[in-house]
């Protein structure tokens, strides 16, 4: 069985394409179209999996974007374990203008999930996590299902006695409730976790602080986007550099970090070594073009370049 179950309630089919400028009310003609299976845990799996790890993805799926999220999965060779449903899995669109070299994301919401398709959710995860190590738990919640759904995860994860990973944003992590093992919120959101302004290196590591004195989780890996990152514990601090690359695209790069870091977890790396890891798998998919993730090689060569500063402790 996996080390790593991902669980993804907002997945997507991925589609990224180029044209040569964006402009209103015009026909934008464009190049063949990318696709990949997204969404927040379903991206952090096929990350895992790129860098030999082993991790299966859980979601739900219907229609016929969300059978090709599940022949992409299988394609890849990515555990994946699809809860069917009734309404239409999301499509998202990447359109890259060659013009200016910018890329411009839709999203769309995602399908209606019941009450039932929700339950159905959670007994998939409570199966397949019982002989797991981490629960990753990422992405959006469609409509339909509750702020405080997580929370409910957490506990699931609480009962099962697994560490439970969480990366998300919104009502979704406000509302995600206490024993979290490690939260990846971005300093935005960590902003809204802790009802106040942020403004310098000071006040981030306070911010993080209050969420780990609290008890909303044992580690805080602040992402600070071109400012590196912040880890937070309640025996220490670390500051990360970003890793300087020729960015390409966006799409994943927060999903890949968080794969590096839980995947060097389970190979039993210490957290400050999980999170250099991390840093070097995000860049590695800035490198990428559309929605293409990170890719093994550039991930090992980068990672020797991440290297931490310590950050004061109190």
């Amino acid at each position: 069985m996996a080390r790593i179950v991902t669980l993804t309630m907002n997945p997507a089919l991925d589609i990224a394409t180029t044209t040569d400028r964006v402009v209103p009310e015009h026909k934008l003609r464009c190049e063949a179209p990318r696709y990949d299976p997204g969404g927040g845990g379903i991206n952090v799996a096929r990350a895992v999996h790129a860098l030999g790890g082993d991790a299966l993805a859980i979601f739900p799926g219907g229609g016929s974007a969300g059978e090709m999220i599940r022949h992409l999965l299988q394609r890849e060779g990515v555990a994946h374990q699809a809860v069917a449903i009734a309404g239409f899995t999301r499509e998202s669109l990447a359109v890259e203008e060659r013009e200016s070299g910018k890329q411009y994301r839709f999203l769309l919401p995602g399908p209606q999930l019941g009450l039932e398709d929700q339950e159905r959710c959670l007994d998939a995860l409570a199966a397949a996590a019982a002989a797991a190590e981490f629960i990753v738990v990422s992405g959006s919640l469609p409509p339909g299902v509750p702020d405080d759904f997580y929370a409910r995860v957490a506990a699931l994860a609480k009962a099962l006695g697994k560490r439970l990973v969480l990366d998300t944003s919104g009502a979704a992590l406000q509302q995600a409730g206490h024993g979290v093992y490690l939260m990846k919120p971005s300093l935005r959101e960590l902003e809204g976790l802790t009802g106040r302004q942020i403004r310098g290196a000071a006040e981030e590591l306070a911010a993080a602080r209050q969420l780990v004195d609290a008890g909303r989780s044992e580690i805080v890996v602040v992402s600070l986007g071109a400012g590196g990152a912040l880890l937070v514990t309640a025996e220490q601090a670390e500051r990360f550099p970003a890793i300087a690359v020729a960015a390409q695209s966006t799409v994943g790069a927060g999903d890949s970090m968080l794969a590096g870091i839980v995947l060097g977890l389970t190979r039993g790396l210490p957290i400050c070594e999980a999170v250099r890891l991390g840093i070097a798998a995000g860049a590695a998919a800035l490198l990428g073009s559309g929605t293409q993730l990170c890719r093994r090689e550039d991930v090992e060569r980068l990672y020797a370049a991440a290297r931490p500063e310590r950050a004061p402790n109190r």
